[in-house]
C-alpha cells in the first residue's frame, strides 16, 4: 500500500511495488514523483526525514534534513537594532538552506532499496518530460502561487499560462526538471551536490544576495540516526529524533496521555479536549526550548520521553481548570531550561516506511534557478531568528535553535510507525508545520483510543495547542457551541480555524470501532464496521483532496 496527497506519485510507488521493488524503492520513487506533480510541497530544493522500519525489526530514520550554509549568522535576519525583518527568512535567495532531498533519497534507496536508480526513477522523469493533466485540486494548489510566480520569470514560464494561473485538465510539463532528474539517475547525487545542477544553484544564489556556496552543496551529508521509541497501551512507536522535534514531542505527549482513559471520556468531549490541550502545553514548552540539532546541542531525549516525566507533567495538571501558558516556560519545574507533505510505504514483506518531507511554506522561498526546474525552500525560517519572536507557525523557540554554519534547523516533522506484537500497526504523519506533531497524535488517539476506521481517524476534526500564543485552535466541526462554552468556563479559549494537516497514513489490522454495536440495517455498511482481518487499508487525509491511496 502506498498513500500520500498527490494520486500520481501514490501510483509510481504503487507501480515500483509491482515491479518487485520494496517499501524503500516505492518511497524513493513517490519522493521523486512528488517533486514533480507536486510543486508545492514535494521537492528536491528541500529536505526531510525517512523513518523506516525494516521486516527483520531494525528501524533507523534517514535524516536529510537542510542545513544552513556556511555564511550563516545568528543574527542574519535581524535589523540594527535586534528586531526581526519582516519575512527575511521567508522570501527570497536569502531564506534557503542547503537541500537534502536528493541525498536523503539516494541515502535510502543505496542502503535499503533494491532496484537500480534509474528504474526507480523513470516514473518521475517520464512525468516531468510528458507531462500530467492537472486535476481541480492540483489547479487551486498551483494557483495560490499566482503572484509569486508572476513576479520571477523562470517561474512564470513553467507555472503560468500568458500570466494566467494554469487549469483543471491543462497539461504540465517540466522539461528543465526532467533534464536535472535525468542527471540525478545517471551521476546519482554528485550531479545535485557537486556538477552542473550546483553551478546553477550556486550562481543564482549569489546573484540573488543568497549565501548558499557550491562548498555548501559538497559538504551536505546525511546521517543515519536512531529512532525515538516509546510505547503507547501495548503499542511502540518508532519516530524521528532530533533534530526533528517530532518523535519527541510525539511519545511526551502520548505518555502524558496514556494514563487518563480518552476512550472512556469520549472523542470532542470537554475532558478530553481539555486533558489533551494541557499535555500539548507542556509538550510544546520542551519541544520550543530544550530541542536542536545534535550535532550542536544536547537533547535530553530519554528524560522528555520517560514514563517518569509524563507523570510529573501530569502531576502539574488541574483536571478541572486550564493552566495559564504565562505560569509555565523553560526552567518552570518540571520543565528545565535551556508546508510539507508525507507519505507512507508498506510492502508485502512488512518493510514499513513513513516519509515527511517539505520545502517550509507553500511552494518554498518561491526561487528556482534558472534551468534546473526545482522551487528552493525557505527552511530558514524554523530556526530561531530571536529568542521571543514567533516563526511562519507562530512557533516561540530557545537558543538552542538558533543559526549556526552548518546547523540543521529544528523540525516538526513525525514520520511514524506504529507496530503491535513485533508488526506493523499504523504508518503515518502529516504537513503542517508546528501542527504535525498533534494531527499525528490525535490519529493514533482516534484508532486505538476511541476506535475510529482508519479514515474516519485521519479525517476527523482537529485540535491544536502549543503552548505560546495561549490558544486551542479547532478546526470547524471539531467542537460543539456546549463544549466550547464549558472549555471556557475552565479558562481555555477557543479560536476557529480552517482544517490543517493531511493525515496520509497506513493500517494493516483490524480498526473495528471500540464497543460500537453492529448496525441492524442498511448492510452494505457493514464493511466499514467490520474491516477484514489481515487487510491493509489506506487512507488519504480528505484535507488533500489530490491524494490517494494505491495498492499495486
Amino acid at each position: 500500500m502506498v498513500v500520500s496527497d498527490q494520486a500520481l506519485a501514490s501510483a509510481v510507488g504503487a507501480e515500483i511495488l509491482r515491479q518487485g521493488g520494496n517499501a524503500v524503492d516505492a518511497a524513493v520513487a513517490v519522493g521523486y514523483a512528488q517533486a514533480v506533480v507536486n510543486p508545492c510541497c514535494g521537492n528536491l530544493g528541500g529536505g526531510g526525514f525517512m523513518t523506516l522500519r525494516l521486516a527483520d525489526g531494525r528501524a533507523f530514520v534517514v535524516d536529510f534534513r537542510e542545513m544552513a550554509p556556511g555564511a550563516a549568522t545568528a543574527d542574519m535576519y535581524l535589523d540594527a537594532k535586534g528586531a526581526a525583518i519582516a519575512r527575511a527568512s521567508l522570501d527570497g535567495w536569502r531564506a534557503v538552506g542547503v537541500p537534502g532531498t536528493v541525498m536523503g533519497l539516494d541515502t535510502a534507496l543505496t542502503r535499503f532499496g533494491s532496484l537500480p536508480r534509474a528504474v526507480v526513477m523513470a516514473p518521475a522523469i517520464r512525468l516531468a518530460r510528458e507531462g500530467f493533466l492537472l486535476t481541480a485540486a492540483d489547479a487551486a494548489i498551483l494557483a495560490t502561487g499566482t503572484q509569486a510566480f508572476k513576479a520571477d520569470p523562470t517561474l512564470a514560464a513553467i507555472f503560468l499560462r500568458d500570466g494566467l494561473p494554469l487549469q483543471p485538465g491543462e497539461r504540465l510539463v517540466q522539461a528543465d526538471l526532467a533534464a536535472t532528474l535525468e542527471a540525478i539517475a545517471g551521476d546519482g547525487p554528485d550531479a545535485f551536490y557537486r556538477g552542473a545542477v550546483a553551478d546553477k544553484l550556486a550562481t543564482a544564489s549569489a546573484a540573488g544576495g543568497g549565501l548558499i556556496a557550491k562548498a555548501d552543496l559538497a559538504a551536505y551529508r546525511v546521517p543515519l540516526r536512531q529512532p525515538v521509541t516509546c510505547s503507547y497501551r501495548g503499542y511502540d512507536i518508532v519516530s524521528a529524533p532530533p533534530p526533528s522535534s517530532g518523535g519527541t514531542a510525539l511519545c511526551e505527549l502520548l505518555n502524558v496521555l496514556e494514563a487518563y482513559p480518552l476512550g472512556y471520556l469520549g472523542f470532542g468531549s470537554a475532558d478530553t479536549v481539555h486533558l489533551m490541550t494541557e499535555a500539548m502545553r507542556h509538550v510544546y514548552v520542551d519541544r520550543n526550548s530544550a530541542l536542536g540539532d545534535p550535532d550542536f546541542v544536547a537533547n535530553p531525549v530519554d528524560r522528555l520521553t520517560s514514563k517518569a516525566y509524563a507523570a510529573a507533567i501530569r502531576a502539574g495538571i488541574d483536571r478541572d481548570r486550564a493552566t495559564p501558558s504565562r505560569d509555565l516556560g523553560p526552567g518552570v519545574a518540571p520543565h528545565e531550561g535551556g508546508q510539507t507533505t508525507h507519505y507512507s510505504v508498506l510492502d508485502a514483506a512488512g518493510n514499513a516506511v513513513a516519509v515527511t518531507t517539505s520545502l517550509n511554506a507553500y511552494f518554498g522561498a518561491r526561487v528556482m534557478a534558472p534551468g534546473t526546474g526545482f522551487l528552493l525552500n525557505d527552511t530558514m525560517d524554523d530556526f530561531t531568528i530571536r529568542p521571543g519572536a514567533p516563526n511562519l507557525f507562530g512557533l516561540v523557540q530557545g537558543a538552542a535553535n538558533a543559526i549556526a554554519p552548518g546547523k540543521r534547523p529544528l523540525s516538526s516533522m513525525t514520520p511514524t510507525i506504529v507496530t503491535r506484537d513485533g508488526k506493523p500497526f499504523l504508518v503515518l504523519g502529516s504537513p503542517g508545520g508546528a501542527r504535525i506533531i498533534t494531527a499525528v497524535a490525535q490519529a493514533i488517539v482516534n484508532v486505538i483510543d476511541h476506535g475510529m476506521t482508519l479514515q474516519e481517524a485521519v479525517d476527523a476534526p482537529r485540535i491544536h495547542h502549543q503552548w505560546l500564543p495561549d490558544l486551542i485552535y479547532a478546526e470547524p466541526f471539531a467542537l460543539s457551541a456546549d463544549t466550547v462554552r464549558a472549555l471556557a468556563e475552565r479558562g481555555h479559549r477557543v479560536v476557529l480555524q480552517q482544517p490543517w494537516g493531511a493525515v496520509e497514513a497506513i493500517l494493516s489490522a483490524d480498526a473495528r470501532p471500540a464497543g460500537a454495536p453492529l448496525p441492524s440495517f442498511a448492510d452494505d455498511t457493514l464493511k466499514l464496521w467490520q474491516p477484514s482481518p489481515g487487510t491493509v487499508y489506506g487512507a488519504n487525509d480528505n484535507r488533500r483532496p489530490a491524494g490517494a491511496a494505491a495498492a499495486p
